[in-house]
């Protein structure tokens, strides 16, 4: 709300960004305000205006074969993928915020460069590795892979969640006869819960929506779902990836729902907390 002794100046400034981030905002969603409407168009093409509305398109994604496979294979590497990145991550993120140690930047920065390295540059490295060792269009190699790449995102939530943590309740569970890892579980664990389920979020959206390095590993047998889309825009543009597209994406919208609430839920608890 303006304050009611604000400058004209400040007035227009007030309002016109509002104005900026309304635009900004429906730029960033037209094309998804554009795809989803053509899903359940009753023509064969991706035109408007749309001749008829029809589930059609909804129907060959869940009864092709093609389109099932590599749904099955996404759903049977993504879930992989995020538990062992949650696994790896979490630790990594105690480790990381309660321990000074020569090196700690260094290692930090190796853990998190799976963000900010090119997937490109990643996909033709761990070819180049799992290729000898067997690794390559096999679902390990997938899950494996699909795990370093949300390894980063489980240890940024996790550690940002750390922050405002009181290492003195370990202690005291240590000085009630609690060993480390017993300590972890019942102390840590409970109390980090929000960060590690969101960077497990962020961790299966990574790699549920993984295209590139897929195409560097995945066999005919292990085609995910966005590689699926992919060769299915290579070869023909057809609305069922305006169908997959839709439905990605409303499985995006309930993943940003979860992350609010999560969020939500952690100030509580530190609110309580204090």
């Amino acid at each position: 709300m303006i304050a009611a002794y604000a400058s004209p100046l400040e007035r227009v400034w007030y309002y016109a960004f509002r104005i900026i981030c309304g635009l900004v905002l429906v730029f960033l969603m037209l094309p998804i305000l554009v795809i989803a409407p053509l899903s359940f168009n009753a023509d064969s093409f991706l035109l408007y205006p749309m001749s008829g509305f029809s589930l059609q398109w909804y129907e060959e994604f869940f009864t092709s074969p093609a389109w099932r496979q590599a749904f099955m294979n996404s759903c049977i590497v993504s879930p992989f993928a995020t538990l062992l990145a949650m696994a790896l991550g979490t630790p990594a993120a105690v480790g990381l915020t309660r321990i000074d140690f020569p090196g700690k930047a260094v290692l930090t920065s190796i853990l998190i460069s799976p963000m900010v390295v090119p997937v490109v540059i990643v996909g033709v490295a761990t070819y180049l590795v799992f290729a000898p060792a067997g690794l390559s269009g096999s679902y390990i190699g997938l899950i494996l892979v699909h795990a370093a790449l949300g390894v980063p995102f489980v240890v940024t939530t996790v550690s940002a969640t750390l922050q405002g943590f009181d290492f003195n309740l370990v202690r005291a569970a240590a000085s009630l006869g609690a060993n480390p890892l017993t300590a972890f579980f019942k102390v840590t664990l409970p109390l980090v819960a929000p960060g590690v389920i969101s960077g497990g979020l962020f961790a299966f959206g990574t790699s549920f929506d993984e295209v590139v390095v897929t195409l560097f590993l995945a066999g005919p047998e292990q085609s995910t779902l966005p590689r699926q889309m992919f060769a299915g825009i290579r070869e023909n543009i057809s609305p069922t990836i305006a169908a997959v597209a839709t439905i990605l994406t409303v499985m995006s919208t309930l993943m940003l729902i979860t992350l609010e609430w999560l969020r939500r839920r952690s100030e509580r608890t530190r609110g309580q907390g204090r």
